[in-house]
């Protein structure tokens, strides 16, 4: 018994070896394969094999994400330009996913874009070609049962802002800018949900100091915290008739007054705007967040 049990022991070693070796045998063929195969790959797409398309090109910095200059034409076209985003994801539909940083964390994507701006048409684009709604968009088109369900289930969601700090309530009201395109049905829901969030009492965001015009162009102008290219602010008004500040020379985010020439940045709680005076005239300003303290002279 032993001795027959001994030889089997011996087989199974044998047929392991054997397997082992042909496994070696055929993954350094299946390399060598691999590698000839794709020299030949590279030799046939050096020589170009479709005349659309620039072959050998060095890919853009940050490859292969997708450029920046896609990404921002994107968004900023979903607030109005309809012509313009279906020429962008017609040719990537990706695009009607993309997403945006417009400074200090206040992200904002194609469809966010669309949903507080009012403009369903480009909404329902974008999510016919995959985007992903949330409850600002469902607000914006009136889907009454859906924002209802959404709050009652996570209770207190009502209170979260959108893009650029606008609240779920202003996403509803917002919707009714294309009123003549819906149907009576769309138009009670619509009507409905606006009802139900003013009821919630807490659906608008939180409410800020007032600022008279007069109080506005105080704080208009550029600002400088190094003399290199775009290391600067400026602060100009919105098309909200908010004061913003933005990169050196371009619109930036709504900045809302919590004090004495202290602002909140919109969609960064965690950033604080601050000026300094002299006399009677704004010397600079003081940007504020977890990681850094930013002083920047007015020019």
């Amino acid at each position: 018994m032993f001795k027959w049990v001994y030889q089997l022991k011996l087989k199974t070693m044998a047929h392991q070896l054997i397997t082992r070796r042909s496994l070696i045998k055929s993954s350094v063929l299946g390399i060598a394969g691999t590698s000839i195969s794709s020299l030949g790959f590279g030799n046939s797409v050096s020589k170009g094999t479709n005349d659309d398309v620039e072959l050998g090109a060095k890919p853009h910095y940050g490859y292969p994400s997708l450029l920046d200059e896609e990404v921002n034409d994107v968004v900023g076209a979903s607030h109005a330009n309809f012509d313009r985003v279906k020429e962008l994801v017609t040719k990537r539909p990706e695009l009607a996913k993309a997403s945006w940083d417009w400074g200090f964390g206040d992200f904002e994507s194609a469809l966010g874009a669309a949903s507080h701006t009012g403009r369903r048409d480009i909404a329902m684009y974008l999510m016919s070609n995959g985007a992903r709604a949330n409850i600002f968009t469902y607000a914006m088109l009136g889907a009454y049962e859906a924002v209802k369900g959404m709050i009652e289930f996570s209770p207190g969601i009502q209170k979260n802002l959108g893009p650029h700090g606008i609240s779920l309530l202003q996403h509803a009201k917002t919707g009714q800018r294309m009123e003549d395109t819906m149907s009576k049905e769309n138009i009670a829901a619509l009507k409905k949900l606006i009802s139900y969030l003013e009821s919630l009492g807490n659906a608008d965001g939180e409410q800020y100091e007032e600022m008279a015009d007069g109080e506005k162009k105080a704080y208009l102008g550029d600002y400088r915290y190094g003399e290199g290219e775009g290391e600067g602010f400026t602060i100009r008004l919105n098309m909200r008739n908010f004061i913003s500040l933005g990169r050196l020379g371009a619109f930036g985010g709504a900045l809302y007054k919590i004090g004495e020439n202290k602002f909140f940045y919109n969609g960064a709680p965690s950033t604080i705007v601050s000026f300094q005076f002299e006399k009677e005239n704004i010397k600079s300003l003081t940007i504020t967040d977890p990681d850094r303290v930013i002083v920047a002279r007015k020019v």
